[in-house]
């Protein structure tokens, strides 16, 4: 385990929160004098702590881990040789290496005579390490102590040096410096005062204090190994903690570089799931989950939050706010609780906030099942919740209910029906869901992690899962583009709605819309109700499918304006969904009209949709002058290359070139001004 060093100690205690990710500035007070802070880290530049190696770091590569032992040689003020390497014999893979200071071992003795002077001592410092089952490289077994004094930090001098190598070493340099940054990571012991002999049992009973995460023995060591080797080998990667006034970890946010692009394209209609810390997981996990253009799940953020309070809740939602460029959502999804209610709305006031639907309706058997008429109560209900298309509809089928089955006086559907404008369909028909709102009975809000996390999953085995799942994920959004690009759907019915927008849609969305066109044929009446200028209100009449296999004939009323090339239904299908219902498409059907509304086929559903979305900057977008804006929007851009480039030789050869090509033209751009 690794324990915080005296100087790192007085920065955390003058400093509660800790910004270890891109883009994190802040100014400390220190001797009375303002001292200017590492941007990873909060370290004031003048004391540049650098975290030692230590047992258990894993590395992606080889060449991952030796850039990071040269990193801290060249701060700790050696150099670095390669002692041994273990190949291998059928492939020549390397599989283990040690690394040590150039002074280790002594000259042999055939050299003895030679005029240079002796400059090894024996130095013991080394680091073993080996490539694992997982693919990455572990370390070990390492030595810190050096039996010689250490010298300056080393650093190549860049005197008489042309154009070219100039740029090269200062990209060098770069790379070299963002590895010394991550490794300068200012990490607590679990037991948070200094004290590695911290019993398990006082860490365990730690829980009871919100004020600090409660971290069993090795969690803490892990959460340092897993965040430095994403920062090393993820260039947007984004991770900050928030420190209680004793230096002890209290909350934990990280966005990585995937998800952080993803948050540019997708951060329209969030779920913030805490099912796991209010459920009391082993691990207190927070996660932002959003939807792309497959109407697929997908990770934006996670945090680790010592408690379900407000102000938990509101450093983590401020915190992922600043990493996305101060991006609010239009709509947010949670689980009904007053404490993420204020905050929020403390946090993200522009927002749309409802409570989940499929969160309310799962806790029916638990709040209901216990009543005498449960099973007709529990019908009633879902009747009054799916069935119901205007609010006058709903209050008065609610108060059937509660009077017929006497249940007047409940508590939980007391507090349901005061809240019913947040979760019930029938009063969130003005807000866009994109598919989130868990409409219609039987739909649920996806987690991401409920196939890798059940409630005993220690933090240590979560972090490893976490990387599988967020590989699967990836995966099923590539296959996805792949479907949707290269084939093309088969075609069920004449309309021309349907062809038209079979070359538009992902290939998930457009069976969605699908079979509302084909659900066109069950509504077989479109009758004008009122007129009003260029408005006209019809009514369509469907047959529907009804318990018991029972058809039974509901009407849906239409606005209409031809004028507007507007279309509105009662059932509000184009909010929940993104898409049009089978119930508007008649009556522009019966109006002849052969082509759905521009504004009713939505840039997030289209196959070409990261290709065509440009982010709004706001009014300066002609001047932008952030660099963190700017670093996170190139890398987007240049992420969509790479997910492309590797599908085949072919691709990879395009995307290499256009990236040379593209260097090339910036460095003409750079020698314009030197």
């Amino acid at each position: 385990m690794i324990m915080m060093n005296s100087e790192m100690a007085q920065v955390s205690l003058n400093s509660k929160q800790v910004g270890l990710g891109q883009g994190s500035e802040n100014l400390q007070e220190t001797d009375g004098e303002k001292a200017e802070l590492d941007g990873q880290n909060g370290l004031p530049e003048g004391r540049k702590e650098f975290v030692a190696p230590a047992v258990g770091m894993e590395f992606e590569s080889y060449d991952d881990a030796y850039n990071y032992y040269n990193c801290y040689a060249r701060e700790a003020g050696f150099r670095v040789r390669v002692k041994n390497s273990w190949f291998k014999r059928n492939s020549r893979e390397k599989y283990g290496a040690v690394l040590c200071c150039s002074s280790q071992g002594f000259k042999r003795v055939k050299d003895v005579n030679r005029i240079r002077k002796e400059t090894r001592t024996g130095c013991p410092a080394m680091l073993r390490m080996r490539l694992v089952e997982s693919k990455r490289w572990r370390v070990l077994e390492v030595a810190l102590e050096h039996n010689h004094l250490l010298g300056a930090k080393v650093h190549r001098s860049a005197k008489k040096l042309g154009n070219g190598a100039k740029r090269k070493l200062q990209l060098n340099s770069d790379a070299e410096g963002r590895t010394i940054k991550l490794y300068r990571a200012l990490v607590i012991d679990a037991g948070g005062n200094g004290n590695s002999n911290c019993s398990a049992r006082e860490v365990r009973n730690s829980s009871d204090h919100p004020d600090q995460l409660n971290l069993k023995k090795g969690d803490t060591q892990a959460i340092y190994n897993y965040l430095c080797r994403l920062q090393l080998t993820n260039p947007n990667f984004f991770y900050s903690m928030d420190l209680n006034d004793e230096g002890r970890m209290r909350n934990l946010l990280w966005v990585d570089a995937r998800s952080r692009a993803a948050v540019g394209y997708f951060s329209d209609i969030i779920f913030i799931d805490n099912t796991y810390l209010s459920n009391r997981y082993e691990i207190p996990l927070v996660a932002f989950v959003g939807v792309n253009h497959h109407g697929q799940s997908l990770l934006l953020g996670c945090g680790l939050l010592a408690g379900e309070t407000a102000e938990a809740y509101i450093w983590l939602f401020k915190t992922w706010l600043t990493c996305t460029s101060g991006r609010s959502p239009q709509t947010i999804i949670t689980d009904r609780c007053s404490i993420l209610l204020s905050a929020v709305a403390e946090v993200f006031p522009r927002s749309q906030h409802r409570f989940g639907l499929s969160h309310i309706m799962k806790k029916v058997p638990e709040k209901l099942g216990g009543l005498r008429n449960y099973d007709a109560i529990r019908k009633a209900l879902f009747k009054s919740v799916y069935e119901a298309l205007k609010p006058f509809d709903f209050e008065a089928s609610w108060g059937f209910m509660i009077q017929r089955f006497g249940v007047t006086d409940h508590e939980w559907l007391q507090a349901l029906y005061e809240d019913r404008a947040r979760w019930a369909p029938v009063y969130l028909k003005d807000i866009f869901f994109a598919g989130m709102a868990a409409a219609r009975p039987g739909e649920i809000l996806n987690a991401i992690f409920d196939k890798y996390v059940h409630k005993q999953t220690p933090l240590k085995e979560f972090l490893d899962k976490y990387d599988l799942a967020l590989q699967k994920k990836h995966k099923e959004e590539v296959l996805a583009d792949l479907e949707s690009r290269n084939s093309t759907p088969t075609l069920k019915t004449r309309c021309p709605f349907e062809l038209q927008l079979s070359k538009v849609y992902t290939r998930e969305i457009f069976k969605k819309f699908q079979l509302e066109v084909e659900e066109m044929y069950s509504c077989f009446s479109t009758t004008q109700l009122h007129v009003d200028g260029p408005i006209v209100i019809f009514l369509v009449k469907e047959r529907v499918l009804a318990e018991g296999n029972r058809r039974e004939i509901r009407d849906y009323e239409v606005l209409y304006n031809r004028a507007a090339a507007e279309v509105r239904c009662i059932c509000s299908c184009f909010n929940f969904y993104g898409y049009l219902c089978r119930h508007a498409l008649s009556v522009l059907n019966f109006n002849g009209v052969e082509e759905v509304p521009s504004k009713y086929v939505l840039l997030r559903w289209k196959k070409d949709y990261k290709r065509l979305y440009r982010p709004d900057h706001g009014p300066n977008c002609a001047d932008v002058t952030d660099r963190i804006q700017s670093f996170t929007q190139l890398y987007r851009s240049a992420l969509q290359v790479v997910e492309e480039g590797v599908i085949s030789l072919d691709h990879y050869k395009v995307a290499l070139q256009s990236f040379e090509e593209s260097l090339s033209r910036v460095h003409d751009v750079e020698e314009k001004y030197e």
